[in-house]
């Protein structure tokens, strides 16, 4: 679960003032192109259409909750990352950690699944965040990953974005040198990227000044440390007060979204007989406009059923993929429902 709370509401859009210099005027520039730029590629999502079960309650590396997943659309794999559970003691570690401990730290677990949901391979990562979302760009045969880093000691969200090789077996560490931290937009927190492969673009979604915002960039250029190819620069909007946000993607033209909660009983505020409080937003990164939300009831058989995290799969037709949580404490499941295009 996602445990920060944004009461965003429907909010308008404004221009977004960058740092000085010539980097700003760059990033303007390229900001100010797209106002009359070409539709890019990806067409939207209906929001209204049936939801199709991908995999259903497959089995993580870890027993902990999905926190978000992404594809390698060239590999044909699943990448899922989750709060490291409690009870593990890595390497150089004196003795077993907490999961609480885990999760402030923003220490987190990477699996790969096939597309049928069998686990592949899993890697860990130390103190980069709380997996709110991730992204995967395929080089050839080898899957690089893209996920929050620098995880805040105050919350265990990121204040960084970093990009690696997902290596089976291996553990990275958010404290050293490699992989290094990008931070497009300083000062902000709570940093979580997405990315468009059709369009070779990375959306980061971003805290500053206690606002949360959508920036889209160019995915190479920020893989080189370069941020002013600045495309569009939105407030959050689509999500209503008190919702729980659970993740996001983007394609093309537009970023969708993910709220709610796990079900509480049928006693408690989100009965399962009510098939779940789960919403997904449509937002128009050009105009900051909320284009379409709907309540999903994608996988209400499931018990549990909490929404995690959300990705495109670049197949024919196109899925607009949702995440949910399963099971027991302890021994959690991952499902994966789409909408096609």
């Amino acid at each position: 679960m996602h445990t920060e709370k944004y009461a965003a509401g429907r909010l308008t859009r404004r221009r977004f003032t960058l740092g000085g210099g010539a980097a700003a005027a760059g990033a303007l520039g390229a900001f100010a192109a797209r106002a009359g730029a070409t539709t890019v590629a990806g067409g939207r999502f209906d929001l209204s259409v049936p939801s199709t079960q991908l995999i259903r309650e497959k089995t993580p590396h870890n027993s902990t909750v999905l926190q978000s997943f992404a594809f390698d659309d060239v590999g044909g794999h699943i990448y899922t990352i989750q709060l490291m559970e409690g009870g593990i003691r890595l390497s150089g570690e004196s003795a077993p950690v907490s999961g609480a401990d885990r999760a402030a730290h923003g220490d987190l677990c990477v699996t790969k699944l096939s597309l049928a949901g069998a686990e592949l391979g899993s890697m860990y990562l130390k103190g980069f965040g709380h997996g709110v979302a991730m992204g995967c760009e395929p080089v050839g045969s080898t899957a690089y990953l893209w996920t929050e880093s620098d995880a805040n000691p105050d919350s265990g969200y990121g204040r960084a974005i970093s990009r690696f090789k997902f290596a089976d077996g291996t553990v990275l560490s958010s404290g050293s040198s490699s992989p290094a931290k990008h931070r497009p937009v300083p000062g902000s927190t709570s940093n979580q990227p997405a990315v468009d492969m059709l369009n070779r673009r990375l959306l980061l979604r971003y805290r500053l000044d206690g606002e949360v915002r959508y920036r889209l960039m160019s995915l190479s250029g920020v893989s080189a440390g370069d941020y002013t190819a600045v495309y569009d620069d939105i407030p959050q909007t689509g999500v209503e007060d008190g919702e729980v946000f659970q993740g996001f993607t983007v394609l093309g033209d537009y970023v969708y979204q993910l709220t709610g909660t796990a079900y509480t009983g049928e006693d408690g505020a989100n009965p399962p007989s009510g098939h779940g409080n789960t919403y997904v937003s449509c937002v128009d990164l050009r105009t900051g406009e909320l284009v379409q939300r709907a309540r999903t009831e994608a996988a209400y058989s499931l018990s549990y059923r909490e929404p995690e995290g959300m990705a495109v799969q670049l197949s024919s037709p196109r899925r607009l993929c949702m995440g949910f949580a399963s099971g027991a404490a302890g021994d959690r499941k991952v499902s994966v429902y789409y909408k096609a295009q």
